[in-house]
């Protein structure tokens, strides 16, 4: 049975984790071994069951700096902890050497991280029979700040790489919309449509969540601004409205939301499993717009308000957010404008506007990702 590795490091959110663990999923039911190597910190309400993985000694970014790496207690890495995530690294990929070395964002982005990046690609390359390696990435990418940046992706690339996996469909967001693609690169790329589990068969009356609007910002500790505010905008609203808590600190979040609403209609609880299945009941939607979220609204046809993450000169998602207001009419507030009533007005919007269905949209893409890669390993033979 052919190993596909895939070496992963959330650093906020786990929107790359969870994208990476439904490829794995994927890959064993087209008959593959997948290997999951996490870098990131553990993150409780995944389910991680049946997978082959692999938990490096974990790191996170402090907040939006993402080029300062804290580890579980909060405190920066030293050379030493970064060299022992090298070592087990190392360990894991020649303990089960891979036919498919996948490194999921790197080398678009991830550069904190390059030397284990560069490590994994090392010891591939010196095995007996060097795997394929490929770059994972999502539809929209962080702009590289210079020219120089961009150059040595492409060299990276065409060095080491055979091949870059675009989880997305060209027809509604190419690369070229935050990265400069050039004809040296755009050989290597596959298109495979959006990434995400299927959508679970609910009736959309009755149950928790109907009629509410569902807000979330991820599965990392940002966002507790857009919770405050949304509490503000439902005493200005008729709806219930229910916050979906991400983090390590929910619970204590969730309480001291609950205590600020203080009579407002309004819900504050954990991220819950069955959050995708609300969507298919609940009234609208408010929410960041990383790339999961964005894909769960399409699918759910759910109409929505996005609040892009914006913090240091991030601009992944508002590029997003901006392309599918323009295509599915989802409102959209930048971080700098989010009131209670402009939230309050987006959202009734949303409501008038009702539910959609997002016609023609590939989101089997880790399906086609698993086809791609059994082509290329039948090819090689």
């Amino acid at each position: 049975m052919k190993r596909v590795s895939i070496l992963v490091t959330h650093l906020l959110g786990t929107g790359h984790l969870s994208r990476s663990l439904i490829l794995a999923r994927a890959l064993h039911d087209a008959g593959l071994a997948p290997q999951l190597i996490s870098g990131g910190m553990p993150a409780g309400h995944l389910d991680l069951s049946g997978v082959d993985f692999v938990q490096l000694p974990p790191v996170r970014s402090d907040g939006a700096s993402f080029t300062k790496l804290l580890d579980i207690s909060g405190n920066p890495v030293a050379p030493e902890f970064m060299q022992e995530r090298i070592r087990v690294l190392k360990a894991a990929l020649c303990a089960s050497p891979p036919d498919v070395l996948i490194t999921e964002l790197f080398p678009f982005g991830r550069r904190v991280l390059r030397e284990e990046f560069e490590a994994a690609i090392a010891v591939a390359e010196a095995m007996p029979r060097a795997p394929l390696v490929f770059s994972s990435i999502r539809d929209i990418l962080a702009p590289p700040s210079n020219a120089k940046k961009a150059q040595q992706t492409e060299t990276w690339l065409a060095e080491h790489y055979d091949g870059v996996l675009v989880h997305s469909d060209a027809g509604v967001v190419s690369l070229e919309v935050s990265w400069p693609v050039t004809p040296r690169i755009a050989r290597l790329f596959h298109y495979t449509g959006f990434i995400a589990p299927p959508m679970p068969v609910e009736d959309s009356a009755g149950g928790e969540g109907a009629g509410e609007i569902i807000v979330t910002a991820g599965g990392g500790p940002v966002g507790r601004k857009l919770f405050e505010t949304s509490i503000e905008a439902a005493r200005l609203g008729n709806n219930r409205w229910r916050l979906l808590v991400g983090g390590s600190d929910a619970e204590a979040v969730c309480a001291r939301l609950n205590d600020l609403a203080n009579g407002a209609p309004v819900f504050a609880e954990p991220l819950r499993a069955d959050y995708r299945a609300m969507l298919m009941r609940c009234a609208a939607a408010v929410g960041q717009c990383g790339y999961n979220t964005a894909i769960d609204w399409l699918q759910a046809g759910v109409p929505g308000v996005f609040v892009p993450f914006a913090e240091a000169g991030e601009v992944e998602q508002t590029l997003r957010a901006a392309s599918l207001r323009k295509r599915f009419g989802f409102g959209q507030i930048a971080e700098e404008d989010l009131t209670a009533e402009n939230l309050a007005a987006a959202t009734a919007a949303a409501i008038q506007r009702g539910r959609f269905t997002a016609n023609g949209l590939k989101f089997d893409g880790a399906a086609r990702t698993s086809r791609i890669l059994v082509d290329l390993l039948s090819a090689r033979g």
